[in-house]
Parts: structure tokens; sequence; C-alpha cells
């Protein structure tokens, strides 16, 4: 989640109902930690709590500094990442490669455990490809090492995203370990959290695309699991003043401009599968600052008023409503 979890879509997200967000991957790389891009993702100035900081790296001497210097700067999880299977990432040995070497992996673990006095939690995939799956090792190695939660993603590194998420080898993973296990993958709906949190016997489930321009889905996913029952889709009141509270922090967080660049992807999120989405993607993608991108977010969901009072697009959201 790259370019997408950084502080102002955290805050949103914990506002409208998740317990727990994660910052985006910080390099364990000392020389980049100087950067603008590394300060940002790990800026948690006047975030909710907890703040838990991702970092990612090879070497568990440099991601035992990293955390450290994550630690004195606020962090209050440290959470490793093992799980990413982008080219980039797993060409440097970082991410979900790591799940290739079990030795290096439980090394990495010692290290960052011993370096902090917080809790650390490791998030991973169930193996290298669909030959080489060592999930319950990697588990074992976790638990082992003293970190405090896991979170696996359904796939293998070779899976990417295609294909269903594998909810067996979670629960296999669940009924090995003594510590929190959270489920991750393909959880786009009240109801399929409620069907993975049943079928693995997890402690949590993660959301992680599903939450790109639909930030409530987490609130409907506590919902449902503490009633049973649906909330129905957001008012576009709402969702405009949502949007014009997000908007307003990501400009400040980025700058004009490269506020009014990164605000894009999430805007089209927020607007795809509504009427006119796309032919609005398209127009706003040429405005080239932030108060004119901003005016034209409301008045494209000012438009939507004429279709309801509520949000119409999809069967999720109809479904939602009814």
């Amino acid at each position: 989640m790259a370019g997408v979890t950084d502080r102002p879509f955290r805050q949103l997200c914990k506002q409208l109902g998740a317990g727990y967000a994660v910052s985006e991957m910080a390099a364990s790389n000392p020389r980049l930690w100087a950067t603008e891009k590394s300060a940002r993702r790990i800026d948690h100035d006047g975030e909710m709590e907890p703040k838990a900081v991702q970092i990612a790296g090879a070497d568990p001497a440099m991601l035992a500094e990293c955390a450290k210097f994550n630690v004195d700067r606020g962090a209050q999880i440290i959470d490793i990442n093992m799980g990413c299977p982008v080219k980039k990432v797993c060409n440097s040995w970082c991410g979900s490669a790591l799940l290739q070497d079990e030795k290096l992996v439980g090394a990495i673990l010692d290290a960052v455990v011993a370096a902090v006095d917080v809790p650390v939690t490791l998030k991973f995939r169930t193996g290298w490809n669909r030959l080489n799956k060592n999930a319950l090792n990697i588990a074992r190695i976790a638990q082992s090492s003293g970190i405090a939660m896991l979170t696996l993603h359904g796939r293998t590194r070779a899976d990417g995203y295609a294909g269903n998420a594998e909810y067996e080898t979670i629960a296999a993973v669940k009924a090995r370990v003594s510590i929190p296990v959270v489920a991750n993958g393909d959880i786009t709906t009240p109801d399929k959290a409620k069907f993975v949190l049943d079928a693995t016997g997890a402690d949590a489930v993660m959301i992680g695309r599903a939450a790109q321009g639909r930030p409530w889905i987490f609130r409907e996913i506590e919902y449902f699991l503490r009633t049973g029952g649906y909330l129905p889709a957001p008012a576009i009141a709402e969702v405009r003043a949502l949007m014009d509270e997000h908007l307003r922090a990501h400009y400040a967080f980025y700058g004009e401009f490269l506020g009014v660049r990164t605000a894009r992807k999430h805007i089209g999120w927020y607007v795809r599968d509504l009427r006119g989405g796309e032919a609005f993607r398209q127009k706003m993608n040429l405005l080239e600052n932030c108060s004119e991108q901003l005016a034209a977010v409301n008045a494209f969901f000012e438009s939507q008023l004429a279709y309801g009072e509520r949000l119409q697009y999809g069967l999720i959201e109809a479904k939602l409503a009814a």
C-alpha cells in the first residue's frame, strides 16, 4: 500500500472505525532516512494511536537500527514487512522474497525484537510460490522470536494479487500458534469479513485495497459483526465532507505541487463506478492546483444528489443500502 496509506489516509480510516493502521514501508537503509519521501512515510505527528511503522529490508542489524530510529520518534509498534510481492522490493531480497530464507527470517526477527521495547509484528505471505509454501514454519519462527502478532495474506509471492486467497493456510497458522493472527486477502464486504473470521479462526481481519475510495468499510464491518445488519450506504453530504477533510489534510501534508498530483488516485477511487465518475476523473486529472481540484470534487458530489441522498454505485453498495 505504498503511496496509499500515508498519514492523512490512515487518520481518516481510524476515524471511520479502523482499530489499527500501519504506515507505508519505511526503508531500513539509514542513507534514505533523511529523504523527503522517507520522512513523510514515518510522520505520525498528531495521528490517533496506536502509531505503527512498517519497516522493510534484508539486513538484521540495519532493520534493528531502523526499528530503534522509529521508536525514538514515536512509533508504538514496529511491523516487519515480509509480504510485499512487488518485483522492485523482492529483487532487493526484501518483502516476501525473504520467505525463501528461513534462517535469515529468524535472524531478522530476533534482531528487531531485541532492539526495541515496543511490540513487533510481522506481515507475511503463505510462501514464495505454490510449490514452496512455508507459512507454518515462518509462524513458528516468529512466535519463538517474540513476535507479538502475525498478519497473513492468503497468497504466495508468485500469486501477487491474482486468484483467490487461501484461507485454509491462515486457519492452519492460527491453529499452530498462540499469538494473535490477522487474516488478510480479498476481504471486501462485511459478509466476507465474517466468513473469513469464521473460516480461519483469526483474531481480526486486515483491509487493504478494499478501503481505497471506501474508508467507511471499517465501520460497515464493525456494525455487521456486532449486529448482523448492514449500515445504509453513506449519505452524499457526508462523503463530500469526508473528501473535503481528506483532501485538505492531503494538500497540507504534501504541499501544492505533490498534493494535487498524489490526490488524483484517491479521488479516482472515490468516484469510480459513480455515474459520470470516469469522465470526471479524466477531466479532474488535468487540473494542476489544489483549489481547483477541491472545487471540482465538491461540485461532482453535489451533482450526485440528483440520483438520491446516498451513494448509488455498484452491487455492494446497493446491498448495503437495502
